[in-house]
């Protein structure tokens, strides 16, 4: 409930709040993924990779919502160039491979996180949460409707959608996850937030729905491979907010990109 009140009133207030809850999620998420992939190592090098994906988020928001100079954008690769520079004076390079999680962080997280501001922000840097708020209700509703198909008939009938990754995932919840995120988007349309033509609400919901999927399994073969529950505990008894937001990394960035095509964001 606290989760859902403080995503409400990041996307419902100002964009003030906006910048500063999804700032903190998205440091929170990249602390979240580099201790799960590197743990103690390389602790000056995390914060590099943290304060990068920062900075690429925050000159991304000033550029949309404060009319600031698109060009100074690209100063968000300084903070990596700094990265790949303090590798070379790592000393302990035993376990080199793992320095490879600090550029996946931002390309994983940091970037696609950052393209959220160009869902709040119309091109006079207006601010307007309904647009992103109606990405969260469709990924939302998708995850509820293929955990109640999926819980009571994929664990029983069908096959499952991928057991080498997630074995509780099955293609019933999969088709009751994306009936779900139709229903939602129509609803949307319907009381006016999602502001499309309905068949654009209904193929933008089919595209999250599908990508969210995506975005879930990657981020189960990540905590596979290192063995971890959750990716944190911020949370309790849900784990951590990339946990939380893993589906919203791959699928709200196509659901942009889908409006961007259609010349209407």
């Amino acid at each position: 409930m606290v989760f859902a009140a403080v995503m409400l009133a990041a996307l419902l207030t100002n964009k003030f709040t906006f910048g500063i809850v999804m700032l903190f999620a998205l440091i929170v998420m990249m602390c979240e993924f580099l201790r799960m992939t590197c743990g103690k190592s390389y602790w000056f090098s995390q914060i590099l990779s943290v304060l990068a994906g920062a900075t690429l988020f925050t000159l991304t928001y000033l550029f949309k919502g404060f009319d600031f100079p698109g060009r100074f954008v690209i100063l968000a690769f300084v903070p990596v160039f700094i990265l790949m520079i303090n590798s070379l004076y790592v000393k302990d390079k035993s376990r080199f491979d793992k320095f490879s999680n600090l550029y996946a962080a931002i390309l994983y997280i940091a970037v696609p996180w950052s393209v959220l501001n160009f869902a709040v922000f119309g091109q006079e840097g207006e601010f307007s949460g309904l647009l992103l708020l109606s990405f969260f209700a469709i990924i939302w509703g998708s995850d509820v409707g293929a955990y109640l198909f999926g819980i009571t008939l994929g664990q029983k009938y069908g096959k499952k959608l991928f057991p080498s990754i997630s074995p509780k995932k099955s293609w019933i919840g999969f088709w009751g996850g994306l009936l779900t995120s139709v229903i939602v988007a129509v609803l949307l349309n319907k009381i006016g937030i999602f502001r499309f033509e309905l068949c654009h609400c209904i193929i933008m919901a089919i595209l999250l729905c599908v990508t969210g999927v995506y975005g879930d399994l990657i981020e189960s073969q990540w905590k596979r491979h290192y063995e971890v529950k959750d990716s944190g505990s911020i949370i309790p008894g849900h784990g951590g907010l990339l946990d939380r937001f893993d589906s919203a990394l791959i699928a709200i960035p196509i659901g942009i990109i889908y409006l961007v095509i259609l010349n209407v964001l």
